[in-house]
């Protein structure tokens, strides 16, 4: 038989059968989603959630996280500690067990862990596999044990190493650079945002977080402490810190509901945004399920019941609808879920029925027992409904607008867009230019065949400031929805896409590398996260970077896209160099504009994702809302990374 036959023949000695944490290595994002930066920061909630698990069983109430300085992770706690005895069945101690063997854990043991934290279960042992190295110390029964692991292989049996008074556990690993290629670098924010979160889901449970690579203000170490005595209430005063409240009180519950425990959190703010926010097991579930569907129902059963019986809703010419009683509400659902169904393309969406009729009974006798005790608060929602119902009625025809054809377009598409040859929406990308002259440029620098161009005219509407119907008529908003070809959805969930009829699969957001530029760049993105968030959950929107600089000297020249670029670039040219400053995209010529930002072999684009939904919202509303002294907060804080434009 010849090779090329050999080649061809398919059979069962073809199908590699990879066990374990082989299997884990060879295929880390069936695990951990990705092998980029957000499956780097999946590693230490896998770890955490095993803390978190002891806290949900009265077993732990302090938990420590520190990025150490080779960007290694140390997490500790002070729960039973990971057993050690042998296990029968595998015939080497438990610890080994559980950091060598996936699916193995006390959280498939119902006597162990009544609900578990995290979605799939795959826990610790997967962290090993991924980690160059791993080590972990139990402190258990007087004694402390410890084992080491080189990528999920043991280096020595588990063995005692002194004795202690202490109790818990401690794991410190090391992320596999073969594996996580793109960086190992930990982001300090985006732990410490998931240990906060955390300890508000988790009340009465202490987190801390510390990072040795870099000092905060005292000289020591950056660290914060995270502990919350209220759990939900305080979450919801914390994300609506940075909006104008509607009424004063937090309404929250907290209990049992059919075996399963739930607890909500409620405020009614000035906005026009509805800010929902749902959690199984402490994980962030942002594509909703029946729990939220249970919390809508049991809002607007609840308020309509209240607001027909006080006769408020009886001048008004058309019924209100549940996107009215949802208009500057900030709200959070948690549930304890024992066997959690999930579904969606992210696997983070609550499928079990039985959760629906809990959260809702829940909410509605929260809901009538609030509105009773607070009559005053309840007009005041009530009257909010019936704004939120009005501004809805004309936002339909605004709505309706956008999805016809203007007469100054061609084939329905509007007039200044510069549009693309190529039919398969896969394979092409849309840029949404500031300004006619870097739009005229881009359409100059652009390959016609997969690139379309789309300018704004100045700076478009703050959504978050504005009505719906507002956003609704807005013409370079219209212009955008009309590019992209997607429809809006129907009234009962006013801002859901219809992605099927989506034109472009990459959508690029270009501005100038200057301060006005920037603001541009926030105000696209409050809209795409406040109307259109399905595309930045599909990973469609992007955001160009162009160079601020070019550095000459003689026959060499180099762009630079900072100041530390540029003089970098200066030093390696000798010292002395002629510099550049592009003020804007109109200042390069189109051959420039390509080479640098808009050509796919040689253009940096950032990919734009929703790592923590709680937290951008959070961020959305400090930077684009009507407060103003958080936001004043936030730029003094983070001042010294901006790009301040003289």
């Amino acid at each position: 038989m010849s090779e090329e036959t050999e080649k061809r023949n398919y059979s069962a000695d073809s199908i590699q059968a990879l066990e374990g944490m082989e299997h884990v290595r060879m295929r880390p994002s069936m695990y951990i989603g990705d092998v980029g930066v957000r499956g780097l920061h999946h590693l230490v909630y896998e770890v955490v959630d095993n803390s978190i698990d002891e806290a949900m069983g009265g077993h732990c109430d302090t938990i420590s996280v520190t990025i150490n300085k080779d960007n290694s992770i140390t997490v500790r706690d002070n729960g039973r500690g990971i057993p050690v005895d042998l296990h029968k069945k595998e015939g080497v101690s438990a610890l080994e067990v559980v950091m060598t063997k996936i699916g193995a854990g006390g959280k498939f043991d119902k006597d162990s862990y009544k609900v578990s934290g995290g979605l799939h279960g795959v826990g610790v042992s997967v962290v090993n596999a991924l980690s160059n190295h791993l080590k972990a110390t139990v402190y258990r029964d007087g004694k402390i044990w410890e084992q080491e692991y080189e990528r999920g292989k043991t280096l020595y049996p588990v063995k005692s190493v002194g004795e202690t008074q202490e109790r818990g556990t401690l794991v410190t690993f090391h992320p596999d650079e073969t594996i996580f290629t793109q960086t190992i670098e930990y982001s300090y924010e985006t732990l410490a945002n998931r240990m906060r979160e955390l300890s508000y889901l988790n009340k009465g449970v202490t987190i801390s977080i510390t990072d040795e690579r870099q000092k905060g203000e005292d000289s020591e170490f950056l660290s914060e402490t995270f502990y919350s005595d209220e759990g939900l209430r305080e979450f919801v005063r914390f994300l609506d810190g940075t909006r104008e409240a509607l009424i004063q009180n937090v309404i929250a519950m907290e209990g049992e509901k059919n075996d399963i425990p739930v607890e909500v959190a409620m405020i009614y703010n000035t906005s026009y945004t509805e800010n929902l926010h749902s959690y199984v097991n402490n994980i962030n579930t942002h594509e909703g399920g029946t729990h939220l569907s249970g919390f809508r129902r049991g809002l607007t059963t609840t308020l309509k019941k209240y607001a027909d019986a006080s006769g408020m809703l009886d001048k008004l010419k058309f019924e209100v609808q549940g996107d009215d009683f949802r208009e500057g509400l900030t709200a959070i659902v948690s549930v304890k879920v024992a066997e959690p169904q999930f579904e969606g393309q992210t696997k983070t969406k609550l499928g079990n029925r039985e959760v629906s009729s809990a959260v809702s009974q829940a909410v509605s006798e929260m809901l009538t027992n609030y509105l009773e005790e607070h009559p005053e608060d309840a007009k005041m929602i009530v009257q909010k409904v019936i704004l939120a119902a009005q501004a809805r009625h004309a936002a339909t025809k605004a709505r309706e607008m956008v999805q016809r054809k203007s007469p100054m377009s061609i084939g329905g598409l509007p007039g200044k867009l510069a549009d693309c040859s190529e039919q398969d929406p896969t394979k092409c990308e849309l840029f949404l230019v500031e300004g006619d002259s870097a739009g005229g440029t881009a359409k100059m620098g652009r390959e016609r065949s997969f690139q379309a161009i789309l300018p704004l005219r100045g700076k478009i509407l703050n959504v978050e400031k504005a009505m719906q119907h507002k956003v609704f008529e807005n013409e370079e908003i219209k212009n955008i929805y009309t590019a992209l070809g997607v429809t809006i959805g129907t009234e009962e969930d006013s801002k859901a896409l219809n992605l099927e009829k989506l034109r472009y699969h990459k959508i690029v957001i270009m501005c100038d590398a200057d301060v006005d530029g920037s603001h541009i760049e926030t105000l696209i993105l409050t809209f795409f996260f406040r109307y259109m968030r399905e595309l930045i959950e599909a990973g469609h929107v992007y955001i160009a970077t162009p160079p601020l600089y070019l550095v000459k000297k003689g026959n060499k020249k180099q762009y630079a896209w900072n100041d530390k670029d540029r003089d970098a670039i200066i030093e390696s040219f000798g010292g002395s160099a002629s510099v550049q400053r592009y003020k804007g995209l109109g200042e390069m010529n189109a051959e420039q504009l390509a080479d640098t930002t808009m050509n796919p072999e040689f253009r940096t684009l950032r990919q734009v994702t929703i790592d923590n939904a709680t937290e951008s919202d959070r961020i959305f509303s400090m930077l684009m809302g009507d407060e103003v002294p958080p936001r004043r907060e936030f730029i003094e804080k983070n001042a010294v990374y901006a790009n301040i434009d003289a």
